[in-house]
């Protein structure tokens, strides 16, 4: 048979690109599939073989190319143009009244007349937020939202999702911005959810919890192809950073364009022209939560004007014009199977209840967390008891309480372990502590828990490392603490069943990679008991070197604003043991950076130098001399007093006079947001939009974002992701 002209087949190769397009669309969008999966898949094979047989005619936005390169290394670190702020939460009618005056007055409203603001109710999805660019129409890039001004790279992973459009549809008569910020939600459905676990249970026997760690655990994978097996969509609530155009004038009309480009739009958004139609929605959401395909856990509610929102602002790093009502958590009944325990990477015994399994809005739950030996005792939970199970925040399945009155007698009480369950060890319960510990640092079960955390990604970073893997070095005794990761025997590594010599050589360059870690990020990895990343960061900052704090003594250690005697203890307790101070010694020696170095902002050459800060009030992310030390090295100068000569005064939560001085000078007052995108490295002009304080009232930033996130915690677990 003979080819058709080159003209004729590019037709025929743009025809089934928008056809697949478009079924895509209905298919996973509109929920309205207008051909078989037999059709669907006829016309995506014949695509295939055209771009096989004609490589010339391949084009990076086909159907056929979402999955691409598989990134090396960890995910690249993005700075989002518009932080992705958090959403205050409200839990009753009173409270969404409250918060909705608030607003109101904000705006300006005559608090004796009736309110003129009119507002948007959205499904509060349960995912994970993410942000995707696109320029001049085309898929860019999208990050996670992270601490919501940094988060990490995921491009090739969003490839995969066939919800996404990689090249926005034209919209007759309407300008789209050159640079389009779309900001949503990563979900996956409950039907699907229980069908990749099903899977995963036949393949692996290890599953997921819940439909959002399901989502967020196939998002970050280091390999495109198994994010692509995956069922996730996406869900988007607002428009963020734009350039080249403005967006719509209000949210629900940004919502509509969002539709029109090829999104999933918050397609249950509802405008209300008052606090008691908001109401009555979150009520109505309340109800049918349980029908919705999907896991929600509130809802969402927006000022839908938004230079509205501008004159409402932002307190810290919420939104005025936004809040989230959250759903009470769903409860039920089940019995309580066995009680087992779990061997923490600091040795503690963690309680974990196995429960007769029962469905808890669509998710089946089969243990619950026990928090520790004093809560099992204090709510007197027994081996067979009759319990009322909760998820809190409808994630986290706990026991709320045992319903004593089913009681047969038969039931047994728990016993703590005397010995460790791993290694058997006799186990030490410490005064003042809420359970017991496995003191044995060689506990493989710790091992294990120690080389997760080490290598996970807010520690060391060092991608494909995962639990798999880390079980197999310490069954071969490859390694016996977490400084034997740099020294493995790559040769008998690349030999290992199922890994071979390419996966081996991008875990050495990873390993390696991680060297140069921050300090903040060295001292989190150790796994000191009571220390955070923020503890981290704290501790680096005014120590400099790993040396140096094991010197300090716990006077010096609890000095360090934020760090609280029960850390400075830990802290001090944990350099006094030779192990401890052994395994420093080993980093350094193989190594790894045990020292706080100057990083490429210095005074000389600091992107910000020649600016003069001065900084008021209570910082929510920074300590005080925190961020003076950030400043400096950006090259920046801090002073304690404000002059005419001053850059910029960074308010805080109950500045003082400072700012009444700013205001008389006419120096720029910005709040933390903003400084934290200046360190970031944004252009100045760009980063910053200066603003005046109301008396009395925290700064807020001027530019207004056009939604609010619909989902997924910080990592306090207590706020939602915002634009």
């Amino acid at each position: 048979m003979a080819e058709a002209p080159p003209g004729e087949l590019q037709r025929r190769v743009d025809d089934l690109r928008r056809t697949v397009d478009r079924l895509n669309f209905e298919y996973f969008v509109l929920d309205q599939p207008s051909a078989t999966d037999d059709e669907y898949d006829r016309l995506v094979r014949e695509l295939r073989a055209l771009e096989a047989d004609h490589p010339e005619l391949v084009d990076p936005d086909s159907p056929t190319q979402r999955v691409g390169a598989t990134p090396q290394g960890g995910f690249a670190e993005v700075v989002h143009p518009r932080p992705m702020l958090s959403l205050s939460n409200v839990y009753s009618e009173d409270e969404l009244r409250a918060w909705a005056a608030r607003a109101a007055r904000f705006a300006g409203d005559d608090p004796d007349a009736p309110s003129s603001l009119r507002f948007v109710t959205e499904a509060k999805v349960d995912g994970l937020a993410v942000a995707l660019t696109y320029v001049d129409g085309r898929f860019d890039h999208g990050a996670t939202r992270g601490d919501g001004l940094d988060g990490d790279d995921i491009t090739a992973n969003l490839r995969t999702i066939r919800s996404i459009p990689l090249r926005l549809h034209e919209v007759v008569g309407t300008t789209v911005p050159r640079v389009l910020e779309v900001r949503g939600e990563i979900y996956m459905r409950k039907a699907d959810f229980a069908a990749l676990n099903a899977r995963l249970e036949g393949e692996s026997g290890k599953t997921f919890m819940n439909p959002r760690n399901a989502a967020a655990g196939s998002l970050r994978q280091k390999d495109a192809r198994v994010t692509a097996s995956r069922p996730l969509r996406l869900v988007t609530y607002g428009i963020g950073h734009t350039e080249g155009g403005s967006p719509p004038p209000s949210h629900w009309q940004a919502l509509a364009l969002l539709r029109d480009l090829g999104f999933d739009a918050s397609p249950d958004a509802r405008r209300c022209a008052t606090v008691a139609e908001v109401w009555e929605q979150c009520r109505a959401w309340q109800e049918r939560r349980h029908e919705v395909p999907f896991e929600i856990d509130g809802v969402v509610v927006k000022v839908d004007d938004l230079r509205t929102q501008e004159e409402i602002g932002y307190v810290a790093r919420e939104p005025r014009w936004a809040t989230a009502y959250k759903f009470p958590a769903i409860q039920t009944t089940t019995v309580v199977e066995d009680i087992v325990v779990n061997v923490g990477r600091t040795g503690s015994l963690n309680p974990l209840a196995r429960l007769r399994p029962v469905a808890i809005g669509g998710v089946t739950v089969s243990r619950a967390t026990l928090h520790n030996e004093d809560e099992v005792a204090r709510k007197d939970i027994r081996i067979g008891d009759t319990v009322v199970v909760q998820r809190a925040g409808d994630v986290i399945p706990q026991i709320v309480k045992v319903i004593e009155e089913r009681r047969t007698g038969s039931e047994v009480p728990w016993v703590p372990p005397a010995v460790c369950p791993s290694c058997g060890t006799p186990s030490h319960r410490e005064p003042g502590e809420a359970m017991r510990y496995c003191p044995n640092a060689a506990c493989p079960d710790q091992l294990r828990q120690r080389i997760q955390h080490f290598v996970s990604r807010n520690a060391m970073d060092i991608a494909g490392l995962g639990e798999k893997l880390a079980d197999r070095f310490v069954d071969l005794e490859m390694v016996a603490d977490v400084a034997d990761l740099y020294t493995l025997d790559w040769e008998r590594v690349a030999g290992l069943e199922r890994l071979g010599e390419k996966s081996a050589a991008n875990l050495r360059a990873s390993v390696e990679a991680s060297k140069t870690r921050p300090l903040a990020r060295l001292i989190f990895a150790l796994g000191i008991r009571h220390v955070g990343e923020k503890a981290g960061r704290l501790l680096a900052d005014r120590f400099g070197s790993l040396d140096a704090i094991g010197l300090a003594s716990t006077e010096e250690i609890a000095a360090v604003r934020g760090i609280g005697g029960i850390v400075a203890d830990s802290v001090h307790q944990f350099f006094q043991e030779s192990r401890n101070r052994d395994l420093v010694a080993k980093l350094s020696r193989v190594g790894v950076r045990t020292v706080e170095e100057a990083g490429p902002r210095d005074a000389a050459t600091g992107h910000l130098k020649g600016k003069s800060f001065v900084l008021t009030g209570r910082l929510a992310n920074l300590t005080r001399p925190e961020a003076e030390a950030r400043l400096r090295q950006a090259g920046a100068a801090v002073s304690g007093s404000v002059s005419k000569k001053t850059a910029f005064v960074v308010a805080g939560d109950e500045p003082g006079s400072k700012v009444e001085r700013a205001e008389a000078l006419k120096v720029p007052v910005i709040d933390e947001a903003r400084l934290l995108a200046l360190l970031a490295g944004r252009d100045v002009g760009e980063a910053i939009t200066e603003t005046t304080a109301e008396p009395g009232d925290p700064p807020h930033t001027a530019e207004t974002p056009s939604g609010t996130g619909t989902a997924v915690g910080d990592g306090g677990g207590n706020r939602d992701a915002a634009d």
